[in-house]
């Protein structure tokens, strides 16, 4: 999905309009501040002193010259805004009564406002469960008959200050649907951990995505709960905000390398904005068991994004709050295995992981070792070329230096 030379523009007819290039000149402003910056990362959890615990989670990366801030929240579905500004004394600010009111318009701003730069919202909406009747690999289709699908807004979620860690930047957000007549989650959970980085790097464990201090990763679990049929296939739906009338973009980026993630040679993006100024991103890969090895890699397939006009949606409370009534959502399913091969009936487990990230995507490199392969394969038919070379010189130079014996 990969574009080829960009348009060429000439003044006069069809130029761009003068709202589309303060657009550009605001994405690269904004690029021009994120790029190489090094980051002040912190975490927190907002209290709410007058009420209840509220899972309320304050990621906040301060730079010499902008400011990140990842606001994550299961109050509702599960969701999380993305806010970049171009001063490092941006804060955050809650009005609970607001935020936890019918309408929380105005509940949760980053001031000064006009810092602002870029901002959009991913929301977890739906947890979907098939049977694997159907084999097809059109993602565009379900994978089977469905099971009525879990609504991530009626979820009961654990108190997250349990499992904050300020020295690793780690929360977890674990819960279980509120009403489960089937008992299915009756020993098993699924939980959203997020974890933000101070610096450059990949996590130990697959399908090592490479973070920057401008990121942060997600990694969805289910895990012990009792599926509806006998060889059960789990996806998740997501929404994010549009672009105007249109859904951002997704992209594939290909590689020779699978270094870091076995067998698997493809990254996907959606981009929010031309340059991005935001992104997701993912490898299409889940798996089956808790040590992620190639044995219980699992196929993700995307669908493609959708306006969501023609259904309601769960309202997200800091989504309404940052950003009004906005009604331009796009979604888009996930699909985690198929059929044939693991599953998540093999040991009651799901992973998949993402990247949140505002500025430009991480991009990976060749690898040292593909490197080195590659210098090997390269270099070689040039030594041998060398080493004839040399040879047939001093052969020749030992012939010419020959005397015949009389």
């Amino acid at each position: 999905m990969c574009s080829g030379e960009g348009p060429r523009w000439r003044w006069g007819r069809g130029a761009p309009s003068p709202t589309l290039l303060l657009s550009l000149l605001a994405s690269a402003a904004l690029l021009g501040l994120l790029r190489g910056e090094t980051r002040q990362v912190s975490l927190e959890v907002i209290p709410d002193w007058q009420g209840p615990p509220q899972n309320l989670l304050h990621i906040r990366a301060v730079g010499a010259n902008s400011t990140l801030h990842y606001v994550w929240s299961s109050t509702g579905p599960p969701a999380a805004l993305l806010v970049a500004t171009d001063t490092p004394h941006s804060t955050l600010a809650v009005n609970w009564s607001r935020l936890l009111s019918p309408e929380p318009d105005g509940g949760l701003t980053v001031l000064p406002m006009d810092s602002v730069r870029f901002s959009s919202a991913v929301v977890f909406t739906r947890l979907f469960e098939f049977d694997d009747t159907n084999t097809s690999e059109a993602s565009t289709k379900p994978p089977g008959k469905p099971h009525p699908p879990y609504s991530l807004a009626e979820f009961s979620w654990d108190n997250i200050t349990d499992s904050l860690d300020p020295a690793t930047l780690t929360a977890t957000f674990r819960g279980h649907p509120i009403r489960d007549p089937t008992r299915a989650f009756a020993n098993g959970s699924l939980a959203f951990r997020v974890q933000a980085f101070p610096g450059s790097g990949r996590p130990a464990q697959a399908p090592r995505l490479l973070h920057s201090a401008d990121t942060c990763q997600l990694e969805v679990s289910l895990v012990g709960a009792a599926p509806r049929g006998e060889h059960s296939l789990f996806g998740l739906e997501l929404v994010t905000l549009g672009q105007g009338p249109d859904c951002p973009s997704v992209r594939e980026q290909r590689s020779i390398d699978d270094e870091y993630t076995p067998a698997v040679f493809q990254l996907d993006q959606l981009l929010w904005g031309s340059p991005p100024s935001g992104f997701m991103q993912w490898r299409p890969v889940a798996f089956s068991q808790r040590q992620r090895g190639r044995d219980s890699a699992l196929p993700c397939q995307a669908s493609p994004l959708r306006p969501t006009s023609e259904y309601p949606l769960p309202q997200s409370p800091i989504v309404r709050a940052f950003f009004g009534s906005q009604t331009n959502f796009c979604a888009f399913n996930l699909t985690f295995g198929t059929s044939t091969g693991p599953g998540y009936w093999d040991e009651r487990y799901l992973s998949w992981s993402m990247l949140l990230g505002m500025g430009t995507p991480p991009m990976d490199s060749l690898s040292p070792l593909i490197l080195g392969i590659m210098a090997v394969a390269l270099g070689a038919p040039g030594l041998m070329l060398l080493a004839g070379g040399l040879f047939l010189l001093l052969g020749h130079k030992q012939c010419s230096e020959y005397q015949p014996v009389n």
